[in-house]
Protein backbone atom coordinates (compact mmCIF):
# COMPACT_ATOMS: atom_id res chain seq x y z
CA UNK A 1 0.00 0.00 0.00
CA UNK A 2 1.57 3.43 -1.14
CA UNK A 3 0.70 6.15 1.45
CA UNK A 4 3.04 8.84 -0.30
CA UNK A 5 1.23 12.16 1.03
CA UNK A 6 0.26 12.98 -1.65
CA UNK A 7 -1.97 16.15 -1.58
CA UNK A 8 -6.04 16.68 -2.64
CA UNK A 9 -8.74 18.97 -2.04
CA UNK A 10 -11.89 18.55 -1.24
CA UNK A 11 -13.91 21.14 -3.19
CA UNK A 12 -17.41 22.56 -2.40
CA UNK A 13 -19.77 24.33 -4.76
CA UNK A 14 -20.01 27.23 -2.64
CA UNK A 15 -16.17 28.24 -2.54
CA UNK A 16 -15.49 26.16 0.48
CA UNK A 17 -12.09 23.89 0.29
CA UNK A 18 -11.04 20.99 2.92
CA UNK A 19 -7.72 19.76 2.38
CA UNK A 20 -6.34 16.10 2.81
CA UNK A 21 -4.09 13.80 0.91
CA UNK A 22 -4.88 10.72 -1.58
CA UNK A 23 -5.45 7.31 -0.82
CA UNK A 24 -7.57 4.71 -3.44
CA UNK A 25 -7.34 5.53 -6.48
CA UNK A 26 -5.45 8.76 -8.04
CA UNK A 27 -7.94 10.09 -9.42
CA UNK A 28 -10.14 13.21 -9.18
CA UNK A 29 -14.12 12.83 -9.08
CA UNK A 30 -17.11 14.94 -8.55
CA UNK A 31 -20.78 14.31 -6.97
CA UNK A 32 -23.09 15.08 -3.86
CA UNK A 33 -21.38 15.41 -0.68
CA UNK A 34 -23.00 13.92 2.56
CA UNK A 35 -21.67 12.55 5.78
CA UNK A 36 -22.51 9.17 7.55
CA UNK A 37 -22.45 9.24 11.34
CA UNK A 38 -21.94 5.32 11.64
CA UNK A 39 -19.21 3.95 13.91
CA UNK A 40 -18.41 0.89 11.81
CA UNK A 41 -19.95 -0.43 8.36
CA UNK A 42 -17.95 1.56 5.48
CA UNK A 43 -17.74 -1.91 2.73
CA UNK A 44 -21.49 -1.94 3.72
CA UNK A 45 -21.89 1.82 2.82
CA UNK A 46 -19.26 1.80 0.22
CA UNK A 47 -21.19 -0.60 -1.84
CA UNK A 48 -25.11 0.33 -0.47
CA UNK A 49 -26.27 1.55 -4.01
CA UNK A 50 -28.73 4.79 -2.31
CA UNK A 51 -25.11 6.30 -2.37
CA UNK A 52 -24.55 6.40 -6.17
CA UNK A 53 -23.16 9.65 -7.76
CA UNK A 54 -22.28 10.66 -4.19
CA UNK A 55 -18.89 11.67 -1.96
CA UNK A 56 -18.89 9.95 1.56
CA UNK A 57 -18.07 11.64 4.59
CA UNK A 58 -17.29 9.03 7.15
CA UNK A 59 -17.57 11.32 10.85
CA UNK A 60 -16.25 8.43 12.80
CA UNK A 61 -12.45 8.74 13.10
CA UNK A 62 -11.13 5.28 12.82
CA UNK A 63 -11.31 3.89 9.35
CA UNK A 64 -9.49 1.03 7.51
CA UNK A 65 -8.72 -0.37 10.40
CA UNK A 66 -10.37 -3.76 9.94
CA UNK A 67 -9.68 -3.69 5.88
CA UNK A 68 -12.16 -4.87 3.63
CA UNK A 69 -13.47 -8.51 3.73
CA UNK A 70 -13.83 -11.29 0.74
CA UNK A 71 -15.88 -10.85 -2.19
CA UNK A 72 -17.43 -14.06 -1.82
CA UNK A 73 -20.78 -15.15 -2.33
CA UNK A 74 -23.33 -17.04 -0.59
CA UNK A 75 -25.75 -20.42 -1.46
CA UNK A 76 -27.79 -17.76 -2.96
CA UNK A 77 -25.12 -16.53 -5.25
CA UNK A 78 -25.59 -12.63 -3.41
CA UNK A 79 -22.18 -11.55 -1.91
CA UNK A 80 -21.73 -12.53 1.32
CA UNK A 81 -20.83 -9.28 2.85
CA UNK A 82 -21.37 -6.54 0.29
CA UNK A 83 -24.57 -4.76 -0.23
CA UNK A 84 -23.94 -4.65 -4.20
CA UNK A 85 -21.71 -5.99 -6.29
CA UNK A 86 -19.66 -3.07 -6.96
CA UNK A 87 -17.99 0.26 -5.09
CA UNK A 88 -21.20 2.67 -5.23
CA UNK A 89 -19.64 6.12 -4.11
CA UNK A 90 -17.76 8.69 -6.44
CA UNK A 91 -15.20 9.87 -3.57
CA UNK A 92 -14.57 8.81 0.54
CA UNK A 93 -13.81 11.29 2.87
CA UNK A 94 -12.18 10.42 6.16
CA UNK A 95 -10.33 12.28 9.02
CA UNK A 96 -8.08 9.33 9.48
CA UNK A 97 -6.97 6.43 7.52
CA UNK A 98 -5.17 3.01 8.39
CA UNK A 99 -3.69 1.36 5.85
CA UNK A 100 -2.51 -1.54 8.00
CA UNK A 101 -5.35 -3.78 8.62
CA UNK A 102 -6.63 -6.87 11.48
CA UNK A 103 -9.66 -8.69 11.31
CA UNK A 104 -9.97 -12.33 11.13
CA UNK A 105 -12.49 -12.08 7.64
CA UNK A 106 -9.75 -9.41 6.01
CA UNK A 107 -8.62 -10.00 2.41
CA UNK A 108 -7.37 -6.56 1.73
CA UNK A 109 -6.79 -2.88 2.57
CA UNK A 110 -9.93 -0.43 2.29
CA UNK A 111 -7.27 1.51 -0.18
CA UNK A 112 -6.53 -1.24 -2.26
CA UNK A 113 -10.26 -1.69 -2.79
CA UNK A 114 -10.99 1.60 -3.77
CA UNK A 115 -7.87 1.88 -6.24
CA UNK A 116 -9.05 -1.51 -8.10
CA UNK A 117 -12.31 0.30 -8.03
CA UNK A 118 -11.06 3.58 -9.25
CA UNK A 119 -12.80 5.54 -6.71
CA UNK A 120 -10.32 8.26 -4.99
CA UNK A 121 -10.22 8.90 -1.23
CA UNK A 122 -8.85 12.01 0.95
CA UNK A 123 -7.96 11.30 4.54
CA UNK A 124 -6.33 14.19 7.15
CA UNK A 125 -9.48 15.93 6.60
CA UNK A 126 -10.99 17.82 9.48
CA UNK A 127 -14.38 16.15 9.26
CA UNK A 128 -15.83 17.80 12.41
CA UNK A 129 -15.73 20.69 10.71
CA UNK A 130 -16.37 19.65 7.03
CA UNK A 131 -19.88 17.67 8.59
CA UNK A 132 -20.57 20.95 11.17
CA UNK A 133 -20.15 22.76 7.61
CA UNK A 134 -22.83 20.57 5.56
CA UNK A 135 -25.18 20.71 8.49
CA UNK A 136 -25.59 24.54 8.68
CA UNK A 137 -25.54 25.07 4.60
CA UNK A 138 -26.62 21.91 3.86
CA UNK A 139 -25.67 19.48 1.40
CA UNK A 140 -23.16 20.61 -1.28
CA UNK A 141 -21.79 19.81 -4.48
CA UNK A 142 -18.50 18.80 -4.09
CA UNK A 143 -15.28 17.69 -6.36
CA UNK A 144 -12.07 15.80 -5.47
CA UNK A 145 -9.01 17.07 -6.35
CA UNK A 146 -6.07 16.07 -7.22
CA UNK A 147 -3.02 18.36 -7.11
CA UNK A 148 -1.39 18.02 -10.15
CA UNK A 149 -4.16 17.02 -12.11
CA UNK A 150 -6.90 18.89 -13.81
CA UNK A 151 -10.46 19.42 -12.16
CA UNK A 152 -13.23 17.33 -13.13
CA UNK A 153 -16.70 18.66 -14.01
CA UNK A 154 -19.61 19.23 -11.43
CA UNK A 155 -22.17 16.39 -11.01
CA UNK A 156 -25.25 16.71 -9.50
CA UNK A 157 -26.79 13.11 -9.37
CA UNK A 158 -30.32 14.63 -8.23
CA UNK A 159 -30.81 15.79 -11.88
CA UNK A 160 -31.17 12.20 -13.56
CA UNK A 161 -32.67 9.23 -13.06
CA UNK A 162 -29.66 7.51 -11.21
CA UNK A 163 -32.34 4.55 -10.11
CA UNK A 164 -31.62 3.57 -13.66
CA UNK A 165 -27.91 3.13 -13.37
CA UNK A 166 -28.04 0.95 -10.06
CA UNK A 167 -31.32 -1.48 -11.19
CA UNK A 168 -31.02 -4.78 -12.55
CA UNK A 169 -31.73 -4.91 -16.26
CA UNK A 170 -33.40 -8.40 -15.81
CA UNK A 171 -35.12 -10.09 -13.24
CA UNK A 172 -33.27 -12.38 -11.30
CA UNK A 173 -35.12 -15.16 -8.77
CA UNK A 174 -33.88 -16.66 -5.75
CA UNK A 175 -34.94 -19.49 -3.66
CA UNK A 176 -38.06 -21.92 -3.68
CA UNK A 177 -40.52 -20.70 -0.50
CA UNK A 178 -44.12 -20.93 0.35
CA UNK A 179 -45.02 -16.94 -0.18
CA UNK A 180 -43.20 -15.08 -3.49
CA UNK A 181 -42.51 -11.49 -2.85
CA UNK A 182 -41.08 -9.77 -6.02
CA UNK A 183 -38.91 -6.96 -5.38
CA UNK A 184 -38.77 -3.70 -7.17
CA UNK A 185 -35.25 -3.13 -7.91
CA UNK A 186 -34.54 0.54 -7.41
CA UNK A 187 -31.15 -0.47 -5.99
CA UNK A 188 -31.91 -2.85 -3.55
CA UNK A 189 -29.96 -3.59 -1.00
CA UNK A 190 -28.72 -7.63 -0.61
CA UNK A 191 -29.37 -7.72 2.82
CA UNK A 192 -33.38 -6.75 2.20
CA UNK A 193 -33.19 -9.83 -0.03
CA UNK A 194 -31.35 -11.96 2.11
CA UNK A 195 -33.80 -11.08 5.29
CA UNK A 196 -36.59 -12.45 2.90
CA UNK A 197 -34.86 -15.87 2.17
CA UNK A 198 -33.99 -16.75 5.36
CA UNK A 199 -37.77 -16.44 6.41
CA UNK A 200 -38.37 -18.81 3.60
CA UNK A 201 -39.82 -17.19 0.55
CA UNK A 202 -39.35 -16.81 -2.62
CA UNK A 203 -37.56 -14.03 -3.82
CA UNK A 204 -37.77 -12.63 -7.42
CA UNK A 205 -36.11 -8.82 -7.82
CA UNK A 206 -37.19 -7.05 -11.12
CA UNK A 207 -36.05 -4.10 -12.68
CA UNK A 208 -37.72 -0.70 -11.46
CA UNK A 209 -39.53 0.06 -14.62
CA UNK A 210 -40.81 -3.55 -15.21
CA UNK A 211 -44.69 -3.84 -15.56
CA UNK A 212 -45.54 -5.49 -12.36
CA UNK A 213 -48.97 -6.84 -14.13
CA UNK A 214 -46.11 -9.58 -15.59
CA UNK A 215 -45.30 -11.26 -12.61
CA UNK A 216 -47.62 -13.56 -10.24
CA UNK A 217 -46.97 -12.09 -6.58
CA UNK A 218 -47.67 -12.89 -3.07
CA UNK A 219 -46.25 -9.76 -1.84
CA UNK A 220 -44.48 -6.81 -3.42
CA UNK A 221 -41.58 -5.00 -1.80
CA UNK A 222 -40.36 -1.48 -3.29
CA UNK A 223 -36.53 -1.28 -2.61
CA UNK A 224 -34.48 1.18 -1.11
CA UNK A 225 -32.29 3.30 -4.03
CA UNK A 226 -31.01 6.72 -4.78
CA UNK A 227 -31.66 9.97 -6.38
CA UNK A 228 -34.84 12.94 -6.06
CA UNK A 229 -37.84 10.44 -5.77
CA UNK A 230 -39.49 12.36 -8.26
CA UNK A 231 -37.42 10.78 -10.85
CA UNK A 232 -38.93 7.71 -9.40
CA UNK A 233 -43.13 8.59 -10.21
CA UNK A 234 -42.78 5.94 -12.92
CA UNK A 235 -42.47 3.23 -10.40
CA UNK A 236 -45.25 5.12 -8.31
CA UNK A 237 -47.72 4.97 -11.30
CA UNK A 238 -47.12 1.29 -11.62
CA UNK A 239 -47.11 0.61 -7.80
CA UNK A 240 -50.35 2.75 -7.65
CA UNK A 241 -52.64 0.32 -8.91
CA UNK A 242 -52.19 -2.18 -6.51
CA UNK A 243 -53.15 0.11 -3.64
CA UNK A 244 -56.73 -1.81 -3.61
CA UNK A 245 -54.96 -5.19 -3.75
CA UNK A 246 -55.08 -7.16 -0.54
CA UNK A 247 -51.77 -8.28 -1.56
CA UNK A 248 -49.70 -6.50 1.02
CA UNK A 249 -46.77 -4.28 0.11
CA UNK A 250 -43.50 -2.84 1.70
CA UNK A 251 -41.36 0.06 0.98
CA UNK A 252 -37.90 0.83 2.37
CA UNK A 253 -36.12 4.24 2.00
CA UNK A 254 -37.23 5.09 -1.39
CA UNK A 255 -39.62 2.73 -1.35
CA UNK A 256 -41.29 4.16 1.43
CA UNK A 257 -41.30 7.86 -0.60
CA UNK A 258 -42.32 6.00 -3.60
CA UNK A 259 -45.31 4.25 -2.02
CA UNK A 260 -46.32 7.66 -0.54
CA UNK A 261 -46.41 9.07 -3.74
CA UNK A 262 -48.48 6.66 -5.57
CA UNK A 263 -51.10 7.36 -2.58
CA UNK A 264 -50.82 10.92 -3.53
CA UNK A 265 -48.27 12.08 -1.15
CA UNK A 266 -45.44 15.12 -2.28
CA UNK A 267 -41.98 14.52 -0.74
CA UNK A 268 -39.03 17.05 -0.53
CA UNK A 269 -35.41 17.47 0.03
CA UNK A 270 -33.53 17.23 3.62
CA UNK A 271 -31.24 19.77 4.31
CA UNK A 272 -28.30 17.41 5.01
CA UNK A 273 -30.16 13.81 4.68
CA UNK A 274 -30.75 11.16 7.81
CA UNK A 275 -27.47 8.97 7.50
CA UNK A 276 -25.79 6.85 9.91
CA UNK A 277 -26.84 3.86 12.38
CA UNK A 278 -27.82 5.75 15.52
CA UNK A 279 -30.86 7.63 14.02
CA UNK A 280 -33.85 7.03 17.19
CA UNK A 281 -37.45 6.93 15.25
CA UNK A 282 -40.70 6.42 17.55
CA UNK A 283 -43.83 4.41 16.58
CA UNK A 284 -46.76 6.29 17.22
CA UNK A 285 -49.17 3.67 18.14
CA UNK A 286 -46.99 2.40 20.97
CA UNK A 287 -44.27 4.77 21.94
CA UNK A 288 -41.96 2.68 21.35
CA UNK A 289 -38.72 3.70 20.47
CA UNK A 290 -36.20 2.08 18.40
CA UNK A 291 -32.56 2.48 16.96
CA UNK A 292 -32.38 2.33 13.32
CA UNK A 293 -29.75 2.74 10.29
CA UNK A 294 -30.51 5.24 7.77
CA UNK A 295 -29.30 7.03 4.61
CA UNK A 296 -31.68 8.63 2.32
CA UNK A 297 -31.84 12.61 1.48
CA UNK A 298 -35.56 12.84 1.25
CA UNK A 299 -38.76 12.60 3.29
CA UNK A 300 -42.38 12.12 2.75
CA UNK A 301 -44.14 15.82 3.26
CA UNK A 302 -46.59 14.70 6.66
CA UNK A 303 -49.57 17.31 5.33
CA UNK A 304 -50.13 15.46 2.23
CA UNK A 305 -50.48 12.06 3.35
CA UNK A 306 -54.36 11.45 2.72
CA UNK A 307 -56.52 10.40 5.66
CA UNK A 308 -56.88 6.43 4.57
CA UNK A 309 -53.11 6.35 5.52
CA UNK A 310 -51.27 7.14 8.98
CA UNK A 311 -47.94 7.87 9.78
CA UNK A 312 -46.29 4.88 11.81
CA UNK A 313 -42.99 6.26 12.99
CA UNK A 314 -41.70 9.65 13.33
CA UNK A 315 -38.07 10.72 13.67
CA UNK A 316 -36.72 11.70 17.26
CA UNK A 317 -34.71 14.58 15.84
CA UNK A 318 -36.42 16.40 13.63
CA UNK A 319 -39.84 14.98 13.62
CA UNK A 320 -40.32 13.76 10.35
CA UNK A 321 -42.07 11.13 8.63
CA UNK A 322 -40.21 7.34 9.64
CA UNK A 323 -42.92 5.44 8.26
CA UNK A 324 -46.95 4.93 6.82
CA UNK A 325 -49.46 2.44 6.68
CA UNK A 326 -52.94 2.32 4.70
CA UNK A 327 -55.39 2.05 7.18
CA UNK A 328 -57.84 -0.77 5.64
CA UNK A 329 -55.03 -2.65 4.16
CA UNK A 330 -51.80 -4.19 4.66
CA UNK A 331 -49.29 -1.72 2.24
CA UNK A 332 -46.52 -0.37 4.83
CA UNK A 333 -43.67 1.38 4.79
CA UNK A 334 -40.62 2.76 6.56
CA UNK A 335 -38.00 5.42 5.53
CA UNK A 336 -34.62 3.47 7.92
CA UNK A 337 -33.62 0.20 6.96
CA UNK A 338 -34.86 -2.32 9.14
CA UNK A 339 -32.47 -4.87 7.25
CA UNK A 340 -29.66 -2.82 8.95
CA UNK A 341 -26.59 -5.06 8.25
CA UNK A 342 -23.97 -2.51 10.01
CA UNK A 343 -26.00 -1.15 12.53
CA UNK A 344 -28.99 -2.05 15.34
CA UNK A 345 -31.31 -4.81 14.67
CA UNK A 346 -34.10 -3.23 16.27
CA UNK A 347 -36.50 -3.37 13.73
CA UNK A 348 -35.59 -6.51 11.64
CA UNK A 349 -38.89 -8.20 12.92
CA UNK A 350 -40.78 -6.03 10.18
CA UNK A 351 -39.60 -9.03 7.57
CA UNK A 352 -41.60 -11.25 10.14
CA UNK A 353 -44.21 -8.66 10.27
CA UNK A 354 -44.67 -8.10 6.11
CA UNK A 355 -44.38 -11.93 5.49
CA UNK A 356 -46.65 -12.83 8.11
CA UNK A 357 -49.69 -10.39 6.48
CA UNK A 358 -48.44 -11.90 3.03
CA UNK A 359 -48.97 -15.76 4.33
CA UNK A 360 -52.25 -14.48 5.77
CA UNK A 361 -53.08 -12.77 2.60
CA UNK A 362 -52.67 -16.20 1.00
CA UNK A 363 -54.59 -18.57 2.84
Amino acid sequence: MNLAKRKASLVLRDGAEFEGFVFGADVPSAGEVVFNTGMVGYPEAITDPSYYGQILVLTYPLIGNYGVPSGDHDEHGIPRHFESDRVQIRGLVTANYHGEYYHWNASRSLGDWLGAERVPGIYGVDTRALTRYLRERGTELGKIVIHGQPEPSWYDPTTENVVDLVSRKEPVSYGSGDVHIVVVDCGVKNNILRCLLKRGAKVTVVPWDASLDDYNHDGLLISNGPGDPEQSRGVAQRVERFLDDRRPMFGICLGCQVLAMAAGARTYKLPFGHRGQNQPVREIATGRWAITSQNHGYAVDADTIGNDWETWYVNGNDHTVEGLRLKAAPHRAVQFHPEAVCGPVDTGYLFDVFLEEVRRAKQ
